[in-house]
């Protein structure tokens, strides 16, 4: 007996230790780093600076374009020529070399103002992808605190579990007590290492539930957690503002609905970028050019020419019938611009409509935690009493470990209340658009 207490004594300082040596994650360092290291953050990103790079002034066409050409041609020929007087010359092998080399620039100076609708559109999409890269950081971070409560919930669960393996080893060892001085059967010991049994099942398989959860937060923070660490299990509740003003705040803050509006934006600017094709385009051409030829044969008058020069043009392109390509494009562009509208009232429908599914389901939510925690307080009163009872040989193990699991049970219970309710507000704050206005 001496033995089992004192292998129980140990096991229990080695989980204490590992408990305290083990690093705390808050939830604030747990959102830097999933955005920090979250491959999905990340791609966003870089998204965002495609983007950045697509709005610049070197991609908009308002710039010149600049080349240089440069050739040059070896020619060896026999060549046969009479002159006036009637004689006949005979050039065998002449050779005749030629150079070249020129730049030229190309500039358009209107093209029916559709660089201007393009540019713009391009700024749009810039906008645009802002606002994706903050709808990702949202779903992460809305991710990574459903992972984070998962991993608090499951760590509570532990608890509560090995608090109820304790409470059967205590009876345990009182019943092995009682059966050497008489006082119980044999039976009762049994049923007593039967329960300790289930109790170190449950923990076994809470503790892999554990693991695996804590596995699933170090994905979503890009495996920058290490291997042994704990979490802040404290909730507290941050949304207290009137239910119409988040409501109200939805229609300026929701992205996706901001996402929205960029695209009715960037639609409008098609539109009008497509209808420059009904219009001329006037363009600027510049070259300065060098050619050089040189001909050794006795035929030739000339033995070297040297050409060097500027030249300039304007010129004007209206292309009058496209065969009906442009008219084409502005319709369908038309019609996606129509689409976008619509889409727009759907969203507002769809949108509201999950807002007061998630404000209902977070006021229910917190309904529930209270009531679960009065519940455990009943709980917890009448497994005291028959805990008392049961030292004094009023009741029966078996009603004894009735009260042991109704405690159990609502534990687990109001542990899985506090996180749903939490939950349920990250969602309800998610759709307001004030996810990332707020501190857990």
């Amino acid at each position: 007996m001496k033995t089992y207490k004192f292998i129980v004594l140990v096991s229990l300082l080695i989980i204490s230790i590992t408990s305290f040596a083990q690093e705390v994650v808050t939830k604030e360092r747990a959102v830097a780093l999933a955005l920090e290291n979250n491959f999905g953050i990340l791609i966003a990103s870089n998204n965002l600076k495609i983007s950045e790079n697509n709005k610049n002034i070197l991609n908009s066409r308002y710039l010149p374009t600049v080349t240089g050409n440069a050739g040059g041609s070896i020619d060896r020929q026999n060549t046969e020529g009479q002159l006036a007087n009637g004689d006949v010359r005979l050039a065998e092998g002449a050779e005749t070399r030629r150079y070249n080399a020129s730049i030229n620039l190309n500039y358009t100076l209107f093209d029916g103002l559709g660089r201007y609708y393009d540019y713009k559109r391009l700024k749009e999409e810039y906008n645009l992808s802002e606002l994706q890269a903050r709808e990702t950081i949202e779903n992460t971070i809305t991710q990574l605190l459903t992972v984070y409560y998962d991993v608090a919930r499951q760590s509570e669960n532990l608890k509560s579990l090995e608090e109820t393996l304790k409470i059967s080893k205590d009876r345990l060892t009182r019943s092995e007590y009682q059966f050497e001085f008489g006082q119980n059967t044999k039976l009762d010991v049994l049923n007593a290492e039967v329960d300790i049994n289930n109790d170190s099942i449950n923990i076994i398989n809470a503790k892999q539930r554990l693991i695996n959860a804590k596995r699933d937060l170090n994905v979503v923070t890009g495996n920058s957690i290490s291997n042994t660490f704990a979490v802040d299990t404290t909730v507290a509740f941050l949304m207290q503002p009137n239910k119409d003003d988040l409501l109200n705040s939805i229609y300026a803050n929701n992205v996706t609905l901001i996402q929205n509006e960029k695209n009715i934006a960037i639609n409008e600017f098609t539109i009008k970028a497509n209808k420059s094709g009904y219009l001329p385009s006037i363009g600027l051409t510049g070259s300065y050019g060098w050619n050089e030829s040189a001909n050794n044969s006795p035929l030739a008058f000339v033995l070297q020419n040297t050409n060097t020069g500027v030249s300039g043009g304007i010129n004007l392109t209206w292309n009058l019938f496209d065969g009906g390509t442009t008219i084409t494009r502005v319709k369908n562009a038309r019609l996606n611009l129509e689409n976008q509208k619509l889409q727009k009232t759907q969203l507002e429908l769809d949108i509201t409509r999950n807002f007061n599914n998630a404000w209902d389901n977070y006021q229910n939510m917190l309904l529930i935690y209270n009531v679960q925690e009065d519940n455990i307080k009943t709980a917890k009163n009448n497994f005291n009493r028959t805990q008392e009872k049961f030292k004094l040989g009023q009741v029966t193990s078996i009603e004894f470990r009735q009260a042991q699991l109704n405690l159990l049970t609502a534990e687990l219970a109001r542990n899985q209340a506090k996180y749903d309710a939490k939950l349920a507000e990250v969602i309800a704050l998610q759709i307001s658009g004030e996810l990332l206005n707020v501190e857990f």
